[in-house]
């Protein structure tokens, strides 16, 4: 599910939300994934609050461990994604592309931390990863590619 707490007109929902769908199945994310699409000053909070950093940024992962729901045939919760449409907005005009574009490199990299990988700790897994997978994903460059990570 997508939750927008900043309305912008050039996000397309559903469209993110098919993205989402394709995108985490191929990154191999297990469960249900929340996205949330916010603001810079939402996501200082959240930076602040969860990795003690008191700065904005573009996107946050909150991985939850795999587990069946309590009820059956409740899918479990891969995580959470946050994403300040404020900085992605100044990423995609830098990168001369849509908001809509940007979003979706943004959450595939969140969903490749979903899934496992860790850019900062691996030798370079997430980011061969997640260049093959914006080839498939018809995507840009990526965020650890452009050198942002």
């Amino acid at each position: 599910m997508i939750q927008l707490t900043k309305a912008d007109r050039r996000i397309r929902r559903a469209e993110l939300e098919r993205f989402v769908r394709t995108a985490a199945k191929a990154a191999g994310v297990r469960g249900a994934v929340e996205v949330l699409l916010t603001d810079d000053a939402e996501m200082r909070r959240l930076n602040e609050s969860y990795r003690h950093k008191r700065k904005t940024t573009d996107v946050l992962t909150f991985p939850a461990d795999y587990s069946p729901g309590p009820a059956e045939g409740v899918k479990g919760l891969a995580g959470d994604i946050a994403i300040s449409l404020d900085t992605a907005a100044k990423q995609a005009a830098e990168q001369r592309h849509s908001l809509q574009t940007e979003v979706k490199v943004l959450l595939l990299h969140g969903l490749l931390h979903l899934a496992g990988m860790d850019h900062e700790t691996d030798d370079g897994e997430m980011r061969a990863r997640e260049s093959a997978l914006r080839v498939r994903l018809k995507l840009p460059s990526g965020l650890i590619s452009r050198g942002k990570r």
